[in-house]
């Protein structure tokens, strides 16, 4: 048991667990993209573990770039998404892989979609080493998923409550 901020979490997911789920995907990707360099773009604050592992994993050579959105307020999404940081590089006819450290709603993915399409990719899929299928709303595909979870809040590896969490090898979800 953990506290972060006035909120107690407990043990949810083991580091052994992300880390087998990582691999999955990361053998999913390869053989999609194999004959080409993706680029990988990272959606923040969140996704920053996520990105580092997969691609300590991934044996062909790739490109990575970051975008930042807002979505959460404490425990709640605010079901509006706040582009923070914009792509800053040309991926005119570029493959591009999204990775998402969770996917609940689905906003985010949508707003992203949009914001692709005016940079004219050539294809994209979505990462994500979370999904919570009961909250997801989207008819958007989810390419890679690692887990999928209960609609619970949880923290670690990457996640956050309020900023704290992020840091944790392993996630947790709030306790009851």
């Amino acid at each position: 048991m953990i506290q972060l901020h006035d909120k107690k979490f407990e043990v949810f997911i083991s580091g052994e667990e992300i880390n087998f789920a990582i691999e999955n995907m990361v053998r999913q990707i390869e053989d999609d993209f194999c004959d080409e360099v993706p680029v990988f773009i990272g959606v923040l604050n969140g996704s920053f573990m996520v990105v580092a592992d997969l691609l300590k994993k991934y044996k062909h050579n790739c490109e990575v770039s970051f975008v930042k959105m807002a979505s959460y307020e404490g425990t709640q999404t605010t079901n509006e998404v706040k582009q923070l940081i914009g792509v800053n590089q040309n991926l005119e006819g570029r493959s591009v892989i999204i990775v998402e450290d969770i996917v609940d709603t689905g906003n985010t993915i949508e707003e992203l979609k949009t914001i692709l399409k005016q940079h004219n990719v050539k294809h994209f899929k979505i990462a994500t080493l979370f999904l919570k299928p009961e909250a997801y709303k989207k008819d958007i595909k989810l390419d890679y998923v690692g887990i999928r979870i209960p609609n619970r809040f949880i923290v670690g590896y990457g996640l956050d409550y309020d900023g704290l969490g992020r840091n944790l090898k392993d996630v947790y979800q709030l306790s009851e």
